[in-house]
């Protein structure tokens, strides 16, 4: 039997890659991280080992971290997450931002999210700004039940679900902001069949040939549902922010950018529409 510190580095050592190994450990330990520095001398009972050496292995073959543990930190979220949900990305945190900063802090608004996922996007807006409205959109049902769960277990109480593809469930409604994170990798891209990306479901990360077949459609159907002087916010590929930009003012929206994240790569671009 070994101690904490024997099983991390064993852990780390077939692995690569500390983080994945305290994640996997921690989970298994039904123990926050604070606690390893404490118990690092602690012999787990076998039932915890045997726990931790088939999440090890899952992990070396290739399974997400956070489909193993079923979590997966966003913004200041703790976020359930499974094989029905895209695992949410820190990047994804700059589409947040830049949409908090076209909400008013003290009003109220309307904000749909499409593709919701996990409901990362849509919580963390709501979180955020308790007197707006978020409408959040998803085609899949099981999706759906993990972004609802996350909602009731958050005390999240300003979104409500819709299942349906991207705009269809918004019949009749306007918002003053749309955001959305849809698929946009190129179908033949060879990193489909590689790292997390192989776990993860398909129809969240692929678009046609270019990767633009869904945000060609959100760009399209946006305009019918904002309200005059609204914004349309979706993150894209780190190469398709020349096309993201040029869809956009095809399309008629004003303001048209394009933002980067931390990498400098772009990230997230947008439009206002004029008019009604």
């Amino acid at each position: 039997m070994s101690d904490v510190r024997e099983m991390l580095a064993t852990a780390v050592e077939r692995l690569g890659e500390r983080a994945d190994a305290e994640a996997l450990l921690l989970h298994a330990l039904g123990r926050p991280r604070s606690w390893l520095f404490a118990h690092a001398d602690d012999v787990p009972d076998r039932d915890v080992q045997t726990a931790f050496d088939t999440l090890v292995a899952r992990r070396a073959a290739g399974e997400p971290v956070a489909y193993l543990t079923g979590r997966r930190g966003f913004w200041t979220l703790e976020l359930e997450v499974t094989p029905a949900t895209l695992i949410p990305r820190p990047e994804t945190e700059l589409l947040v931002e830049l949409a908090l900063e076209r909400l008013p802090r003290d009003a109220a608004a309307r904000v749909a999210d499409l593709g919701t996922g996990s409901g990362a996007i849509a919580l963390a807006i709501a979180s955020e700004r308790p007197q707006v409205q978020v409408v959040a959109t998803d085609a899949s049902a099981a999706a759906l039940v993990v972004a609802r769960h996350n909602a009731q277990r958050l005390g999240i109480a300003n979104v409500r679900f819709a299942q349906g593809d991207w705009l269809a469930p918004l019949a009749g409604e306007r918002f003053e902001l749309i955001v959305s994170n849809p698929p946009y990798i190129e179908a033949a891209d060879r990193h489909l069949a590689e790292g997390d990306l192989r776990y993860e479901p398909a129809a969240a990360l692929a678009s046609g040939a270019d990767g633009l077949d869904d945000i060609r459609r959100i760009v399209a159907g946006a305009p019918a549902h904002l309200e005059a002087g609204g914004w349309l916010l979706f993150e894209h590929g780190w190469d398709q922010g020349d096309a993201a930009s040029a869809l956009l003012r095809a399309a008629g929206y004003a303001q048209v950018f394009t933002a980067q994240d931390l990498e400098a790569r772009d990230r997230v671009s947008g439009g206002r529409k004029v008019g009604d």
